[in-house]
């Protein structure tokens, strides 16, 4: 009887390590089908994680997603969760939580290298830790990645 017991908890156990890791490798698959899916040269932001919830895309900056001009508009400021990479020009995407063409107060970037980050949780701007990136991008712009004084953790 123990030896069953001993046995049904072990596939128990064995099974629930083939289950939790799939919700890491759902989004990655999401992820990674958006950015299949995404035009060369853009930066894509998501309302959702896991590149869910298309908000906006562009391959120029935008200084500030609340007003109504530029690629991101309105409703689009502090909404992103998830953004992609899909920039050509080898530069990183530089995020912000602040809007202004002055590009001061916190950020943090994307680089080339990354292609996406399906979810933003856990990450903060410059400006410290209760700045948190996830719902809290504002404006963006392409830099060289030697202008960027923090990286999104991957």
């Amino acid at each position: 009887m123990r030896k069953i017991l001993a046995a049904t908890a072990t596939l128990g156990l064995a099974g629930l390590g083939v289950i939790v890791p799939a919700t890491g490798a759902q989004a990655a698959t999401t992820c990674d089908k958006a950015w299949n899916n995404a035009r060369s040269g853009y930066f894509y932001a998501y309302d959702g994680q896991n590149c869910i919830g298309n908000i906006g895309s562009t391959d120029s900056w935008d200084s500030d997603y609340g007003n109504s001009s530029g690629p991101f508009q309105g409703s689009d400021t502090n909404r992103a969760s998830s953004i992609l990479h899909k920039g050509t020009s080898g530069l990183a995407v530089q995020v912000f939580n602040g809007t202004g063409q002055d590009w001061s107060g916190g950020h943090t970037c994307i680089k080339k290298s990354e292609y996406y980050m399906s979810d933003l949780v856990g990450d903060s701007f410059t400006s410290g830790k209760k700045y948190l990136v996830n719902n809290g991008i504002s404006s963006h712009r392409w830099v060289p990645e030697d202008k960027c004084d923090r990286f999104l953790d991957s």
